[in-house]
Formats: C-alpha cells, sequence, structure tokens
C-alpha cells in the first residue's frame, strides 16, 4: 500500500490550513506525554522501555523560529528545520549527538523495511485487515461536543471527542475491515501561542515524513506504521481537523483501532476450529478428551475480536508560557559533542 502518497497530500491540507490559522509566536509549554502500543509492539516496549515507557515523560517544549526544543530530566531533542538537524542531548552526561534529517530518514526506512519484515513472519501480521488501496480509501470524519467540563492545570475546559474511520470505499467498516482513531480532547479557550507548535511540528512533518505522535521515537513509530500501513494517512488526518476546531488542547488522549473485517473474523474461527477437532477416539477417556477439546475450542473462537487496540497516547498540558529566550532552545552550556 503506497501510504506515503497519501500522507503527502494530507501534509499539504494541513500546511493549507494552518497557513491560514496559527500565529507566528514564540511559546513555551510543560507537558506530560506517554504512549502505549498494543500487542506485539507493545509486549516489547513494556519489555525494554524502562520507567518512561510504563509511566510517561515530563518535559519542556519550547519554539522559537526554526528551533523547538523538547527536554526531560535525562533526555533532550533540538530540532532546527534550517539546518535540517536534530541534536539529541543526555542532560546526565552533558554530551549531544547531531543527526540530519537525510541520516533519520535512512534510519526510518530501514526501521520500516525491517519492521515489514518482521511482521510477515508474525502471526500478528496474518491478522491484520488488509490495507485498501490509494484510490479506493474512504475517510469518515465526525467530531461531538459532549457537554462535559472540568477544570485541567488551571484550565477551565469542554470535552470533544474526534473520530477518523478509515475503509475501504463502497463498503462499511464491517465488511472491509480498516482502522479507527478517536481524539478525546479536553478544550481550554484558544491559546493563540500554542498554534506555534503544531504549526512548527507540520513543517518538521513536511520535511522529515517523521512520527506524528508525542512521546513516540521514529523507530517505534516506523515499526508501528509497517504493521498497520493505514496509521500514517489517518494521524495526517488527525491532525489536519485538530488545527479546525475552537479551543487548544489541554489535555488529549488518541486511540487507534485496528477493525477485521468479518470475513476475516469468520477465517479466523474457522482456522481455530480446524486446527482443535477432535481425532476419533472412544471410550471414558477420549468423550472426556473430546468434551475438554470442545471447551477449549469454544473459547479460542470467542478471543477472535473484531477490534484490536493499536495504540493509545496521552499529552497533557501542563503549563504555558509565551515568552521564550534563545537559550530555550540552544545547546546547554558546557555540553559537549559525542562522535
Amino acid at each position: 500500500m503506497q501510504s506515503s502518497n497519501r500522507s503527502r497530500i494530507a501534509a499539504v491540507l494541513s500546511l493549507l490550513v494552518l497557513s491560514s490559522s496559527s500565529i507566528r509566536a514564540d511559546v513555551r509549554a510543560d507537558e506530560k506525554t506517554k504512549v502505549e502500543f498494543g500487542g506485539m509492539l507493545g509486549r516489547m516496549m513494556s519489555l525494554f522501555g524502562g520507567k518512561a515507557a510504563r509511566e510517561g515523560v515530563t518535559s519542556v517544549v519550547a519554539v522559537k523560529g526554526d528551533r523547538k526544543a523538547t527536554v526531560s530530566d535525562t533526555t533532550g531533542q533540538i530540532v532546527d528545520l534550517a539546518e535540517e538537524k536534530i541534536y539529541d542531548l543526555d542532560m546526565r552526561r552533558k554530551t549531544y549527538k547531531v543527526t540530519t534529517f537525510a541520516e533519520l530518514r535512512r534510519r526510518m526506512e530501514e526501521a520500516e523495511k525491517k519492521a515489514q519484515d518482521d511482521a510477515k513472519k508474525s502471526d500478528e501480521a496474518k491478522d491484520q485487515a488488509p490495507a485498501p488501496a490509494d484510490n479506493n480509501l474512504e475517510v469518515d470524519f465526525d467530531v461531538k461536543e459532549t457537554g462535559q467540563k472540568k477544570a485541567i492545570d488551571g484550565f477551565d475546559t469542554r470535552e470533544v471527542v474526534m473520530t477518523i474511520t478509515l475503509r475501504e470505499k463502497g463498503k462499511t467498516l464491517e465488511q472491509s475491515g480498516g482502522m479507527v482513531m478517536t481524539s478525546d480532547m479536553w478544550l481550554a479557550p484558544r491559546v493563540a501561542a500554542m498554534n506555534d507548535i503544531a504549526a512548527f511540528d507540520q513543517r518538521y512533518f513536511e520535511k522529515l515524513y517523521g512520527p506524528m505522535v508525542a512521546g513516540a521515537s521514529a523507530e517505534e513509530m516506523a515499526a508501528a506504521m509497517a504493521l498497520y500501513p493505514l496509521l500514517k494517512p489517518g494521524m495526517a488526518r488527525l491532525r489536519a481537523e485538530g488545527t479546525k476546531l475552537d479551543g487548544t488542547p489541554i489535555l488529549t488522549t488518541l486511540t487507534f483501532d485496528s477493525v477485521k473485517s468479518a470475513e476475516q473474523v469468520a477465517a479466523e474461527q474457522k482456522a481455530r476450529a480446524d486446527e482443535n477437532k477432535p481425532n476419533a477416539s472412544g471410550g471414558v477417556g477420549g468423550l472426556v478428551g473430546g468434551l475438554a477439546r470442545r471447551a477449549a475450542q469454544k473459547k479460542m473462537e470467542g478471543d477472535v475480536k473484531p477490534r484490536t487496540t493499536v495504540m493509545t497516547g496521552t499529552n497533557e498540558v501542563l503549563k504555558i508560557a509565551a515568552t521564550v529566550a534563545a537559550a530555550d532552545v540552544a545547546i546547554p552550556a558546557g555540553f559537549r559533542e559525542s562522535k
């Protein structure tokens, strides 16, 4: 599936929206992000992701001109769009590494190819609904004001739920399978300066086609998109539609669900049933064994679920400031480059 073509189109549409609504202003925000992957990716992240993967990361995000810095207690990253370079900071060792956009693109392509190869060998890949071709993809969009309100981190917010469904054209989601993305947002009255973070992220995406979920690395997103190709166009559409909402997201929960077709669910149930057919045998032992196998078969058939949560991400804005010093987006004094 040529998801890159759709992502380029979505990025252009997003930029058109941003160019008419964003305000060029410096901004600094304290944020907490957490990303959880489901299935095979989730098991890997829980084993190797450490405390950050389990509890999330609190960081300071600052944008000034063509630079964006994201810094936590242990790590940091500075993205320079003019230089097309990324500076990864080790806050404990006081060192940094430099990666060009070209090098990162190469790494992402390698990570995606490796993930695709691994996915072909895994049983989990066989469980995914086939992705529609570029010219046969239908996107349904829905946004609802729930009427719920609450105070979060000193901001008065209201709840808005945005849902994007990707499916094969001319078929229902149940018929073709696909993906459902839900963004549950608590919006404060619009903070104009926060538009600059969204604008920067979209410019970065246009240059790099990089990760679209805060808190996930390029390698993690490459692996996720290899296993679930509809992630990329879906995330681009979410970002584009999000800029049209009246308000600034303070707390956002993104949920990505992969949906199997009815035909695929039926085929899996049949395959599991065939695997657990009892062998011909007589006597009480054969009867008991047959009953046990049928009970196991019934349980396994019930385990075939049409919808699987691929990824859940949360982002919370703790504090916002409209003043940014040059030092906020610069390599800290005393840091040395690590080759």
